[in-house]
């Protein structure tokens, strides 16, 4: 079955449902009584125009609670800086560490290298252990 043919039948299936729905509501819709609007305000009601005109007091609760919502804002911002930036921190203080501990494996290499100490021990002239030392009691 090709797509196409298979969408027009969707279409079909769907307008007809949807006429059928129309029909149905078509009778329950002018049963209703008709509602006019009132143009004027003279035509309110007495009791509508006795009501005292409130303040906009919704504006400044507004206000409020949008100053609230931004400096919320501002304050979980200011906290994910501070966790970032501390975060930065502690890594730069890791590598710092990570740096002295590698210079001074070096360290005594260095020395080694840069004094008077032969690079090979084995060119060293050999001595032989002094053999005439007495022997003490120690007690």
């Amino acid at each position: 079955m090709n797509s196409k043919a298979f969408a027009e039948i969707i279409l079909l299936s769907s307008s007809v449902g949807l006429g059928g729905i129309i029909a149905l509501k078509i009778p329950a819709l002018s049963a209703l009584p008709e509602i006019t609007v009132k143009e004027n305000k003279e035509e309110l009601d007495p009791k509508e125009k006795e009501k005292p005109k409130k303040k906009n007091s919704f504006v400044a609760v507004s206000s409020n609670i949008f100053l609230q919502k931004i400096l919320t804002k501002i304050r979980i911002l200011s906290l994910k800086t501070d966790t970032k930036t501390f975060t930065w921190l502690q890594r730069l203080r890791e590598n710092n560490q990570r740096k002295r501990i590698k210079e001074n494996d070096s360290y005594w290499d260095d020395i080694r290298s840069s004094s008077f100490y032969p690079k090979n021990v084995s060119s060293l002239p050999e001595t032989k252990p002094n053999k005439t030392r007495k022997k003490t009691n120690s007690l």
